[in-house]
């Protein structure tokens, strides 16, 4: 295989199809908890590598998952790096745990807090992807659950809890704000998820994971990544209720 062939079947590991998601989601966190903080934008610095950071962990768990699931994608998405055999499962497991290990650094650098946020996520994830996937319907809830502590994670990096680094004259360990953008994203993803599991029914099913798709066929999970985003809406407008957010965000929202 060709260098560039290498480093492309290294760059498709991380989803780049989605990675505007994945950018934004630690970015709006930054900007947000900082605007509602000290009413202006983040320091270029700490923001670059929060949104680095961020990106990091989002995508050292895409590359994870995809070595937990080479004999899945086998049959739903044999062009995948890892199952078409571009990237070997040693080689994945490398490349995840050096993009955890650089967002660990930048979670600890930032705040402690942000790193115990990282490290939660990270084994809720790991649950999810080594046993939970092939064990049980509700296996979505731990993904949505760690995507959920990204921007918590990424609030406290600008707006510490002052559990682990001190904040004079501040109790609030974690606004209003920050736990709707948790639970948004949580909700969110549980759709997200469940959306892309319909679409993977075949090999789950023949590889033994009890999906909620494959338990409850697509038509009902369907319905219930209808009500996951629902709700997500519900908790958007709740943001900007309690962050007494202008009507362009509501409009956007």
């Amino acid at each position: 295989m060709s260098m560039a062939s290498r480093i492309g079947a290294y760059i498709k590991l991380l989803r780049p199809e989605i990675s505007d998601m994945d950018i934004a989601l630690p970015a709006s966190s930054a900007l947000l908890a900082s605007y509602l903080l000290t009413k202006d934008l983040p320091p270029l610095f700490p923001f670059i590598l929060a949104v680095v950071g961020g990106y990091c962990a989002i995508t050292s768990t895409y590359v994870f998952n995809d070595c937990c699931d080479i004999d899945i994608d086998k049959i739903n998405l044999p062009d995948r790096p890892l199952a078409s055999g571009k990237v070997t499962k040693r080689q994945g497991l490398g490349y995840a745990l050096l993009l955890f290990v650089v967002a660990a650094m930048i979670a600890w650098y930032l705040n402690p807090e942000s790193f115990v946020v990282l490290i939660i996520a990270t084994i809720s994830l790991t649950m999810y992807s080594a046993v939970a996937k092939r064990a049980t319907f509700l296996s979505f809830i731990p993904v949505g659950f760690s995507y959920g502590l990204v921007p918590i994670g990424i609030w406290l990096a600008f707006d510490p809890a002052g559990v682990l680094r001190s904040v004079p004259g501040d109790d609030v360990i974690l606004p209003l704000p920050a736990i709707f953008f948790g639970a948004m994203i949580c909700v969110t993803d549980w759709g997200f998820t469940l959306s892309g599991v319909a679409r993977d029914v075949e090999g789950d099913r023949l590889r033994g994971a009890p999906t909620f798709p494959v338990t409850f066929g697509v038509p009902k999970t369907s319905k219930f990544v209808m009500a996951c985003w629902t709700a997500g809406v519900a908790f958007s407008l709740a943001i900007g209720y309690t962050a007494h957010l202008g009507p362009i965000y509501f409009t956007g929202a």
